[in-house]
């Protein structure tokens, strides 16, 4: 007879760091996207690090621990019996990320990842782009924290709590085991990618993890090609 674990483990550090990580990031970069905001120096770098964190949560995905990949829980074809068990007051727990779960995790990454690339890539024309986005993702995170709290009343389990652990309640688990960790191949990748996204950014923009207003942030799409155009030019002559 199986002994029941008090606690299961679930999430892995690394998966743990980057959504904390990222909560502080996008609310920085929030706080900080007005001009005359105290924090704005610090608005160019919170989107940098979101951008970071977008690459590693993509190659995590595919590398990291059991509940961290997206084989584990980005499955549409369970979506519609998710709602209908939700709809018929059947929330079941679930281990990892539950279907509506992954489709939000999906979207928020999307989102986040348009909104850095807006910012930091699509020069003037895209400033209204960008806070469209930023405005959607901020409406996003929003509907995300009530399904948080609404599904952990539901299933009677402290998410949030969760994703801080690693761990869940073992009780409300009793057959499951705890999750694979990552390989340590998996790390190297993982650290190899954030090293290369790092070394590409400080190549665009020197300066990147430098405070500065947004206003002296010239690596918009515009200014790199007009200051390429002007470096070629000082080398032909």
């Amino acid at each position: 007879m199986a002994i029941e674990k008090e606690h299961v483990k679930v999430w892995d550090a690394p998966v743990r760091l980057f959504h904390w990580a990222l909560v502080i990031a996008v609310a920085l970069a929030f706080l900080s996207s007005e001009e005359d905001s105290a924090l704005n120096r610090w608005h160019v770098m919170a989107g940098w690090v979101a951008g970071i964190l977008i690459v590693f949560r993509l190659i995590w995905g595919f590398v990291g621990g059991e509940h961290s990949r997206f084989s584990d829980f980005v499955r549409p074809s369970r979506v519609a019996s998710h709602i209908a068990g939700l709809t018929g007051g059947r929330a079941e727990p679930s281990l990892g990320h539950n279907p509506l779960g992954a489709v939000s995790v999906v979207v928020l990454l999307a989102l986040v990842a348009a909104t850095v690339w807006t910012g930091a890539f699509g020069g003037e024309w895209a400033e209204e782009l960008h806070e469209t986005i930023a405005w959607t993702l901020l409406a996003m995170v929003g509907l995300h924290v009530a399904a948080v709290i609404l599904m952990s009343v539901l299933e009677r389990e402290n998410l949030a709590r969760a994703m801080v652990t690693g761990r869940k309640n073992g009780h409300r688990h009793p057959d499951a085991a705890d999750a694979r960790p990552p390989t340590v191949a998996g790390i190297v990748i993982a650290i190899a990618a954030i090293a290369a996204t790092v070394l590409g950014i400080l190549r665009y923009d020197p300066q990147a993890f430098t405070p500065r207003s947004t206003e002296a942030f010239e690596h918009r799409g515009g200014t790199v090609g007009s200051s390429l155009e002007e470096n070629e030019g000082v080398r032909g002559d």
